[in-house]
């Protein structure tokens, strides 16, 4: 990691398949900036447990992750791809702050709360999830984290965590900074509503020719229209305004033209990474994470004989 870029750092839970929704709010954003810094990425297999009890689906899943990064674009000589398991330090520092912080400090996380709204059990994982995501960032004096706005709570839970060690211990942690990814969580789905994998409405980030001729024909439209809205909103994502406006002045009401003219932007874009994608061997990948997985923790191991000296539990 250099001296001289500020330390950017962002992590992806390795839980399924990734949608185009995850490509224009997260990826490409990151993708876009991340030449500017010192960036890492973590694959966070850990806070992934919270969730996703299914060993086989868990290792896969995170070898798909990197791969998904790695089709992108992302260099790995330009960032540290890494798992957060490989850096044993992340949940010894969680730890630590976990004795900093209050139960109903941690009662007021969102996603802890939201589960107990909705009546469903909470592990304790999910309860002390915000400490352990305050380690990932600051065990790398990370200065900028590239969020969506539903995350800001984590960041400031991260803050509060640095502070709190900080006037306990001495001076340790920076304080991170947020860096709001515009766009995160309104790409559309093909039924109008939020795209999610959940909802059932997604047309596949790495999916074939077909896969993807099978969603846009899909997408749900409105007759009664000169033009497909729902077409429309996801085809903004791949031409300028100044090309679509000409191109759907030209096929009004020709839904099907529209619909393919969209298939063939999305291709455009899609093929030559889903190609990168499949030239990718299981074993080039994890030589990528073991090697990312050394670098950071370096860095990490060398921050926590500072920290574990201030605790006292150093002889």
């Amino acid at each position: 990691m250099s001296e001289t870029k500020k330390r950017l750092l962002t992590g992806l839970q390795p839980s399924g398949a990734l949608h185009i929704g995850n490509y224009f709010g997260a990826l490409k954003p990151f993708l876009d900036i991340y030449g500017e810094y010192d960036s890492s990425l973590m694959i966070v297999d850990y806070h992934a447990l919270t969730s996703l009890k299914n060993p086989t689906e868990l290792n896969r899943n995170i070898l798909d992750v990197a791969k998904d990064y790695l089709a992108i674009g992302i260099d790995p000589s330009k960032a540290t791809i890494f798992k957060q398991s490989d850096v044993p330090e992340h949940t010894e520092l969680a730890w630590i702050f976990d004795c900093l912080v209050t139960v109903p400090f941690l009662m007021q996380g969102h996603a802890y709360k939201d589960k107990v709204a909705k009546g469903l059990e909470a592990n304790a994982g999910l309860f002390t999830y915000p400490m352990l995501m305050a380690a990932d960032i600051l065990l790398y004096d990370t200065e900028i984290v590239p969020v969506g706005e539903d995350q800001r709570q984590h960041i400031e839970y991260t803050r509060e965590a640095a502070s709190k060690f900080n006037i306990a211990f001495g001076e340790t942690f920076k304080e991170p900074k947020e860096q709001i990814l515009k766009g995160v969580g309104v790409v559309p789905g093909i039924d109008g509503a939020k795209m999610s994998k959940s909802y059932g409405n997604v047309i596949p980030l790495f999916g074939s020719k077909d896969e993807i001729t099978k969603a846009v024909m899909g997408i749900v439209t409105d007759s009664g229209g000169d033009r497909p809205e729902n077409v429309y909103a996801i085809h903004a994502l791949f031409k300028n305004e100044v090309e679509l406006t000409a191109l759907y002045e030209a096929n009004k009401k020709n839904y099907k033209a529209l619909k393919e003219a969209l298939i063939a932007d999305i291709e455009a874009v899609i093929a030559p990474m889903r190609e990168k994608r499949d030239s990718l061997s299981d074993e080039e990948v994890k030589l990528v994470i073991k090697e990312g997985g050394e670098r950071a923790r370096t860095i990490a191991s060398a921050k926590m004989v500072d920290v574990r000296k201030k605790v006292g539990v150093t002889l």
